[in-house]
């Protein structure tokens, strides 16, 4: 199976998810189940089918986050230098409009634009890759190409 890679922070939030499932959520729906069967007829029992209904889900996200852990490849940001790799955190300037924007690239799985982690697969990540401060960067997007300069690289 394939590596996922992630941020020490990412992994930690996984497993957080995943123990508060166990812990938490599944007793609760354990206990909701249990309460609707005691209301007779399973059949017309809203009460029944929303719980297990809601079973499912987390049932579901358990078995995802526990492949996730298991694939998981921890890279810690703090441990690299060098030219944009996964973990980098990157200051971006628009050549057209000057705005500076900050990202770190992360993994798939920790991504989230608007804090500022870059998805590495996206198609910004991609062609940041392997660039230096004071490289200019085209990419592409569904709104057109858009220039930018790395002002800054940094690894924490």
């Amino acid at each position: 199976m394939d590596k996922v890679p992630m941020t020490p922070r990412g992994m930690t939030a996984l497993q957080s998810e995943l123990k508060k499932l166990k812990s938490e959520e599944r007793p609760a729906i354990i206990r909701a189940i249990s309460e609707a069967r005691e209301h007779g007829d399973l059949s017309e029992n809203a009460e029944y089918h929303s719980a297990r209904e809601k079973q499912s889900f987390v049932e579901g996200r358990i078995k995802e986050l526990e492949g996730l852990i298991s694939r998981a490849e921890v890279i810690d940001p703090a441990k690299l230098s060098g030219p944009i790799k996964f973990g980098a955190t990157v200051t971006l300037v628009d050549e057209d409009t000057e705005e500076e924007k900050t990202y770190q690239i992360v993994g798939e799985q920790e991504a989230d634009i608007e804090n500022g982690l870059l998805n590495i697969r996206s198609p910004l990540a991609r062609a940041l890759i392997g660039k230096e401060e004071g490289d200019s960067v085209e990419v592409r997007t569904p709104g057109g190409t858009k220039d930018y300069e790395v002002a800054t690289v940094a690894y924490k």
